[in-house]
């Protein structure tokens, strides 16, 4: 069994017409030959990924998902400019070699990367991986320590000070968040309505110094070195990133960290192993980052309840998709009962913060 990542037969109705796609990447990435083979990578639920095999040569390609789409969201050219100018900084990033803006290729925009082969963490801990507790605290630390480093990076020297307006960030992520999950409420779906009001009402400043705001950081957005699993040498998904409060993108991690004391229905949501011996609980995820980072962190409830609420909104839009059969994607039936899930753990938040 190899622990990299693979890809598998591609979904019904997502299909690449290879026909189509080959000579627009012949003409447009250096040393391709042959015909390609496409096959699709099974994880994550906003944009499709793709792999393309040449001999001797390994592609990725992102496209938006079919269907409904939030506006702003899935602008391949942002995220194409985005992996370009940060690589240098952040070396993490995959080269980016071409973004389609041609809709008559393959039906929408699109773009292609390099493909870093390595692993990626899902639920749970690969056995083969024979991490010890102290190996598991160290993979938690340097993933800590990742998104420290790229809200360190001098943005305005990546040439990417444009990329957003970090003046009144938070305000405005409760703000357009609300708003994003109004939208895409459906009949079966909570309201949210105790929650938008707490947030509203202790909405702290936005942190003085501003950063690059991944907005999607977690354990199957990294890729782990298969010669040695401790150590990150990729970081994917970078559609959402902008400039803003790094707190905020702290929040928006927390939201995703569920640790092994708690119950058993957050434990199903669970999509990365950060339950496992070793992984720093929440409370110890805000020490490390605020001790690594310089930042002190007072309001950790804050962010934290932000970053449930801005799950469930994205819980919430691709949920929207499935209920008006905009796709058949079967794993998206259950996502209204992860966004009820989501509230109920805000509210417990809220009614235990001395906030």
């Amino acid at each position: 069994m190899t622990l990299t990542d693979s890809s598998t037969r591609i979904r019904s109705g997502e299909e690449l017409n290879a026909n189509q796609i080959d000579p627009y990447l012949k003409a447009h990435v250096p040393g391709l030959s042959g015909q390609p083979v496409i096959s699709q990578f099974p994880g994550g639920a906003s944009n499709l990924t793709y792999l393309i095999e040449y001999p001797g040569v390994e592609l990725v390609l992102r496209r938006p998902p079919f269907g409904h789409k939030a506006k702003s969201a899935h602008d391949m050219g942002r995220e194409f400019r985005i992996l370009n100018q940060l690589k240098d900084a952040f070396p993490y990033c995959p080269k980016a070699y071409a973004h389609c803006t041609d809709t008559q290729v393959i039906g929408s925009e699109f773009y292609v990367m390099e493909r870093v082969k390595g692993i990626i963490l899902r639920s749970d801990l690969p056995g083969e991986l024979a991490l010890t507790a102290a190996d598991t605290q160290t993979l938690c630390k340097s993933f800590i320590d990742k998104l420290v480093e790229l809200h360190r990076v001098d943005y305005n020297a990546c040439g990417l000070g444009d990329l957003g307006k970090p003046e009144g960030y938070v305000q405005r992520q409760i703000s357009g968040w609300s708003d994003r999950y109004e939208k895409a409420l459906t009949a079966d779906a909570p309201l949210w309505e105790e929650v938008k009001a707490w947030l509203n009402d202790k909405m702290p400043t936005d942190h003085p110094t501003p950063a690059l705001v991944h907005n999607d950081y977690r354990f199957d957005n990294v890729i782990l070195d298969p010669n040695n699993p401790m150590q990150i040498i990729g970081v994917l998904d970078w559609e959402l990133t902008t400039l803003g409060d790094p707190l905020m993108d702290l929040g928006n991690t927390l939201a995703y960290w569920i640790e092994a004391d708690d119950p058993a229905p957050v434990q199903l949501m669970r999509r990365q192993p950060s339950n496992a011996p070793g992984m720093l609980t929440r409370r110890q995820f805000v020490d490390y980052y605020a001790e690594r980072s310089g930042i002190e962190i007072e309001n950790y409830d804050f962010y934290y309840t932000y970053g449930l609420f801005r799950l469930a909104g994205i819980v919430q839009q691709i949920y929207y998709r499935y209920y008006h059969g905009q796709t058949q994607d079967k794993r998206f039936a259950p996502f209204v009962h992860m966004n009820a899930l989501l509230e109920q753990m805000s509210l417990k938040v809220i009614r235990q913060s001395s906030l």
